[in-house]
């Protein structure tokens, strides 16, 4: 009988790369939750008309990537592509934005229908963060500062840099996009055939090609730096005084406009050059007319989400994962009946007395040499060794694994004290 596999472009998360996972989770927790945002936990599946509605029904997400169904109702749903709608659904509907500022993160699964490729998958998972009710661009600039201390932590801050840029009001934005139409329709068989296809339903989109080819055509465009209105340019102008400010650096990219409908004023990127020509890490911007547009009122917002498969390749690339990422503490070598057994309450008693470390106990019989193999290919700071030898003597061998210290041999009274010494010791360092 043939094996069956995995839906293409929709991979397995093994063991070692779920540790790697949660290991950057919680260090996106930790900075987001310094800046006070409140974690959000969303639906897989929403009503169809979510995204058509906020997306746009002309960009190629709507048109191309979403997973939709009838259900048995007869009812059109979507396997999320992105975060947002929902995260302002959900907003909507149990009254959050009413007079009031919020700010969420959330990490979860999102499903596109593209090709596979390295980093980029059918179903990814995406970390996402929205604030709303904030208008000035104090509030732009402090999720770019948010974001270049979660870069700082993780040691991705060498290797990626920011861009940014304004799509202004829609007014401005519509202004110019008559501009960018009249431009790129005297120059209409230069155009790629996306382009041509974008050229009257999402021409802004034009911009942002990565065909090598239209390069100096799209160079030559109209900027819409040039075309913004008074209150955008303002607004602009002071969010690059508040990244110079704290030091943060930055290039203004005009090409710069984001892949869906709902963004205006502010948009950036973090990007890197060591993923080949997708090299976006991060993208975001403002979406203040979304919340109206999905039946709330008029709510300011702005929000940013980041791939983790492709956080993590970035990572990778450069040695940034820790061979050690979530490996035991303490590993326990046992010989013998008697030393399984009183192991086995032994590591219920480490446990208790020590819930911030890992423990490991061998399972099985093994030899010495075996087992001390397991303890080392375990990635374990510390092997706690008990044979029938100790058994009879009442004693325990306490090993460094990665450290060159001596082995010290302590009374089973004494075990808590000596290790709790240990990595007293190591959390002080």
């Amino acid at each position: 009988m043939a094996k069956i596999q995995a839906v293409r472009g929709i991979n397995d998360i093994l063991p070692a790369q779920a540790r790697i996972m949660q290991a950057l989770e919680s260090a996106v927790r930790e900075i987001f939750e310094q800046y006070d945002y409140q974690r959000i936990i969303l639906p897989i599946l929403e009503k169809t008309e979510l995204f058509q509605r906020s997306i746009g029904e002309v960009t190629d997400v709507v048109e191309k990537e979403m997973y939709s169904f009838v259900d048995r109702n007869g009812e059109s749903l979507t396997l999320r592509p992105e975060g947002t709608a929902g995260c302002v659904r959900a907003a909507i509907e149990h009254g959050l934005l009413h007079h009031q500022t919020q700010r969420f993160w959330y990490m979860g699964p999102m499903f596109r229908h593209e090709r596979p490729q390295k980093g980029r998958y059918r179903q990814f998972y995406q970390i996402g963060v929205e604030a709303f009710g904030l208008n000035g661009p104090y509030i732009d600039a402090e999720m770019l500062a948010m974001l270049a201390r979660l870069w700082k932590k993780i040691g991705l801050s060498p290797y990626v840099k920011l861009q940014i840029n304004s799509l202004g009001t829609l007014a401005s934005r519509m202004a110019y996009r008559d501009k960018l139409v009249a431009y790129f329709s005297t120059h209409q068989w230069q155009l790629d055939e996306d382009s041509q296809r974008r050229l009257h339903s999402n021409p802004l989109r034009i911009l942002d090609s990565k065909n090598p080819a239209m390069r100096e055509l799209i160079e030559k465009a109209p900027k819409l730096t040039e075309h913004l209105d008074a209150e955008s340019l303002q607004h602009f102008n002071l969010l690059k005084s508040y990244l110079d400010n704290i030091g943060i650096e930055y290039e203004v990219n005009p090409y710069l406009v984001r892949g869906l409908d709902y963004y205006s004023h502010t948009v950036f990127e973090w990007v890197t050059d060591s993923l080949g020509a997708q090299g976006t890490v991060c993208a975001g911007g403002r979406f203040n007319g979304l919340v109206e547009k999905l039946g709330g009122g008029e709510v300011p917002a702005i929000g940013f989400a980041m791939g983790v498969e492709r956080l993590l390749l970035l990572m990778e690339t450069y040695n940034l994962l820790s061979a050690n990422l979530n490996n035991p503490d303490i590993y326990l070598i046992l010989a013998g009946e008697r030393a399984e057994q009183f192991g086995f309450k032994l590591a219920e008693q480490l446990r208790d007395a020590f819930p911030q470390l890992k423990i490991m106990m061998n399972i099985g019989q093994a030899s010495f040499k075996n087992q001390f193999k397991r303890a080392d290919k375990s990635g374990a700071r510390i092997a706690v060794i008990i044979g029938e030898d100790e058994m009879a003597s009442a004693v325990a061998s306490i090993k460094h694994l990665r450290e060159e210290l001596p082995q010290q041999v302590v009374g089973f009274n004494d075990l808590l004290v000596s290790l709790a010494s240990i990595f007293a010791g190591s959390q002080q360092a």
